[in-house]
């Protein structure tokens, strides 16, 4: 199986080999092309997703409507009143006066427009105990928050003069306020502390200042060239700020990941006695192919967000796969020119109590804890397929009863945001006053008698059909020939029971009355509308998208490996490290157990969206580990060596990499675990759970496990795909070894 030609066959060695050739001219154009991109792109702008396009269904259509219509519509605020001790009624004198001197405070204001009272508008509540005072606030609705805090010092005003009456205001604008005001820099902040983080995990894996800098520099240069190109694709494929989040993540990821193989190698050659040029050469040769490898797989499985038909996951797959192709490009061009330029330099900046990490043998004495256990997997190989795939299994286990919806205010923050209270007691006195469904209707003539008796034919069965409890509210806009119905629905935060009255309005009440008006559109949009368009749309998306994933990585597994055997194994381990991650979520999160140990709550569902992007980014961020382990493993069986000493050779010697790679992994993701919002501690927890789980059991245990029971049939390939073409390894160490380096043209590689 070895090769004796020690020409450079493949892509990212004769890549490597230009770059160590050309080494200033490599880091320029690196250099020009990050700052290029930056520049076109901040030129450019952004263009960002739009509300209509964001969703599909009927929540897309009413959308459209209002976006077509021209109809800003304002952020709506809500002051509830209710009686501390239950004694007041809205009727009471008392009572009343606060609703006066509440329309009056806020008026004052010169921030709002259309205050209403609860008396002409009959949004009382049915024990006669609770009342709502309902605006709008001037100006664009998503700034108001930053101009609600007169107000909300308006309100505080009027409470302070009330103390028998519980006052309190919500809405879109005042949670906005509140959130930034406690959770504001949250996000940021996790974002700015992953670099940190990873840069200390380098300097702790390589014991130098220079060879921890390299993967991270090479990792943000890769970020911000994305960054610029995002903005130039955005007028194609318009993004969002959640897009920049997942690129960030992913970014800082692949870039480090990528860079960590290639060094480690070139570091493991010279450590082994190698001189500079050929271990830049077998670095290149091997772990540059596999960083090549591994990129390509990342980059189909991001794609498969583009078959969801959802704009925000386009814009999250389309950021995510640049960044994984500009990490992969940097990888393979300018990481070998800077090693070349640097050589023996990459170990400045030494830390004197890691020195330690430099003696020789580096990477081929291996881990001792990872050489223990692989003695016990190889020796009991069906034991530890058995034992492994079952705990597996069993931690998957609780996905089976997983309930996904997109999280309300109290399960998102939990008790957090005193806002949270308010919500919860406005549901409580108006079922589903806080998230209403609204009709959007729209008419060639919305004053016609006809529809004028359809809307209020409408108002009357939504209440007399049990899907609500009143008060229905009708705004018209005449010029436009549109009309807003407000429906708070029955079920209030309970999602299930609000989707039940919601399919009432939409299946039974709407056909009675505004279907049967020739010409007129009426869907229905909100929360609880958005929830389900969003599942419906995400649910239809999922057999495309998983199929997709699957299939490609499959093909590159095959044609990389030329294996139909490493290929099917694969995607099975892949996705029982999928399945894992699920069912830790579904534990955890939907369940509670263990929700403390994490800082969280078991809130009864997962975040609609998170399922499926966790299966693209693990699927894709698995590939990296899979491809260099089995890499190094089928390299060392074409040097001659038995399967299981090919696979203690292949495992060992990657452990200290993927363990470095992981460690990082697992701590980014774990920091977006600690913030507040549940819905991002349940991605961070997923992620890093998943990838702890893939680098120690999958491929500490399983990986080796089952390629030791297959034998030489892990690389079994039928007869009938001879055909297709070879990608295998460019080339074995032992071929360059002995002579001098030198590309296909035949020219010395100098370093």
């Amino acid at each position: 199986m070895a090769h004796g030609d020690t020409r450079v066959r493949g892509l990212a060695a004769r890549a490597g080999g230009w770059s160590a050739r050309h080494r200033w001219a490599a880091v320029g154009i690196w250099v020009l092309f990050v700052v290029l991109a930056m520049g076109i792109g901040s030129a450019a702008g952004t263009v960002e997703v739009k509300e209509s396009d964001q969703l599909g269904g009927e929540t897309h259509t009413a959308a459209k409507i209002i976006e077509d219509a021209g109809i800003e519509e304002p952020a709506g605020e809500t002051v509830l009143l209710q009686a501390k001790d239950g004694a007041l009624k809205a009727t009471d004198p008392e009572f009343r006066s606060a609703v006066a001197a509440i329309v009056k405070a806020v008026e004052g204001t010169g921030k709002v427009t259309d205050v209403t009272s609860p008396y002409d508008t009959d949004t009382i509540s049915k024990d006669g105990r609770s009342a709502l005072v309902q605006f709008d606030m001037r100006g664009d609705s998503d700034t108001a928050g930053e101009r609600v805090e007169p107000v909300l010092k308006a309100v505080d005003g009027v409470r302070k003069d009330h103390s028998s009456l519980r006052i309190e205001e919500i809405g879109g604008a005042s949670m906005m306020k509140q959130y930034d005001d406690a959770f504001g820099d949250d996000f940021q902040q996790a974002e700015y502390s992953a670099v940190p983080v990873a840069l200390g995990i380098l300097l702790i894996a390589f014991g130098a200042l220079v060879a921890a800098l390299l993967p991270v520099a090479l990792a943000l240069t890769a970020i911000m060239a994305t960054t610029g190109l995002m903005a130039i694709v955005s007028h194609f494929q318009p993004m969002d700020d959640t897009a920049s989040s997942v690129m960030l993540l992913v970014g800082l990821a692949v870039g480090v990941d990528y860079c960590l193989f290639y060094l480690r190698r070139e570091r493991e050659e010279r450590a082994a006695g190698r001189d500079p040029e050929t271990a830049l050469r077998i670095a290149a040769a091997t772990s540059g192919r596999a960083v090549i490898v591994s990129g390509v797989t990342v980059c189909v499985a991001m794609a498969g967000m583009l078959f969801t038909g959802l704009a925000t996951f386009e814009a999250m797959g389309l950021a995510s796969l640049m960044v994984v192709a500009v990490a992969m490009v940097g990888s393979v061009t300018v990481l070998p020119a800077l090693l070349s330029l640097l050589g023996h330099r990459v170990e400045k900046g030494r830390l004197p109590f890691l020195r330690r990490r430099t003696n020789g043998n580096n990477g081929q004495n291996g881990s001792r804890f990872w050489s223990a256990v692989l003695k016990g997997v190889l020796a009991k190989p069906v034991v530890s397929v058995v034992v492994a795939a079952g705990a597996l299994l069993a931690i998957a286990a609780p996905a089976l009863g997983m309930k996904t919806q997109n999280l309300t205010l109290d399960q998102e923050f939990g008790d957090s945001l005193p806002i949270v209270q308010t919500y919860n007691r406005l549901n409580e006195a108006f079922p589903g006053g806080s998230d209403p469904a609204t009709v959007v209707v729209k008419a060639d003539d919305i004053n016609s008698s006809e529809v004028k008796g359809a809307l209020a034919a409408f108002k009357e069965q939504a209440v007399s059909s049990g899907a609500s409890r009143g008060p229905v509210e009708i705004k018209l806009h005449d010029a436009q020939n549109v009309a807003f119905v407000y429906v708070p629905l029955v079920g209030g935060s309970d999602q299930d029971k609000a989707g039940a009255s919601l399919d009432t309005l939409r299946d039974e009440v709407r056909p009675d009355t505004l279907g049967k008006v020739d010409g007129v559109e009426a869907p229905i949009t909100g929360q609880v509308a958005g929830n389900q368009d969003f599942n419906d749309q995400l649910i239809g998306s999922v057999v495309p998208v998983f199929a997709f994933v699957v299939v490609f990585a499959f093909l590159l597994m095959l044609l990389s490996f030329r294996s139909l055997t490493v290929a099917i194994t694969s995607i099975v381990l892949n996705l029982l490290s999928v399945g894992a991650a699920y069912g830790i979520l579904v534990a955890v999160f939907q369940h509670g157990w263990g929700a403390s140990l994490v800082g969280a709550e078991g809130v009864g569902a997962i975040i609609t969206w998170l399922p499926l992007f966790l299966f693209v980014i693990l699927f894709g961020l698995s590939m990296d580990y899979h491809v260099f382990v089995v890499s190094r493993i089928r390299e060392a069986r074409m040097r001659g060596r038995s399967t299981n000493e090919a696979i203690q050779h292949g495992v060992v010697t990657t452990a200290g990499v993927v363990t470095s790679a992981a460690v990082i992994m697992v701590a980014v993701f774990a920091i977006f675990g600690t913030l507040s919002m549940q819905s991002m501690k349940q991605m961070g927890v997923g992620l890093a759970a998943a990838v702890l789980i893939d680098a120690t059991i999958i491929r500490g245990v399983l990986l080796p496990a089952v390629m030791a029971l297959l034998g030489e049939r892990n690389w079994y390939l039928p007869s009938w795909l001879g055909w297709l073409p070879d990608m295998t390894h460019d080339e074995s160490p032992e071929a360059v070894a002995g002579g001098v380096a030198r590309d296909d043209e035949g020219e010395r590689l100098p370093v």
